[in-house]
């Protein structure tokens, strides 16, 4: 999971992320979102929307273990994040994670 961390921190300093449940969606409906990262223990339905669409636009989906308020923290952000959307890697590897 270190990794993935990591990865995630890469992307959201040097590349460029849509944060948010909504932002996603539009990215993944605008065909801009490279992945998309969703915090597992957020809420079911979201989680569950975000998958359906990922599998749909054929949009690689990444499940980050923590909640959302763990996932906004790794962002650096001080509020929780149900999901981001990679729109741009950066110097990170998180689109072949």
């Amino acid at each position: 999971m270190a990794d993935l961390n990591n990865e995630i921190r890469l992307a959201v300093d040097t590349g460029k992320v849509e944060f948010g449940l909504r932002s996603s969606i539009k990215s993944i409906s605008d065909a801009k979102a490279l992945a998309v990262v969703v915090a597992e223990k957020g809420k079911k339905e979201y989680v569950d929307d975000l998958i359906h669409m990922c599998n749909i636009a054929n949009v690689k989906l990444i499940r980050f273990s923590g909640n959302s308020v763990e996932l906004g923290a790794l962002c650096g952000k001080p509020f929780s994040i149900n999901a981001l959307a990679v729109l741009e890697p950066g110097n990170s590897g998180i689109v072949n994670y």
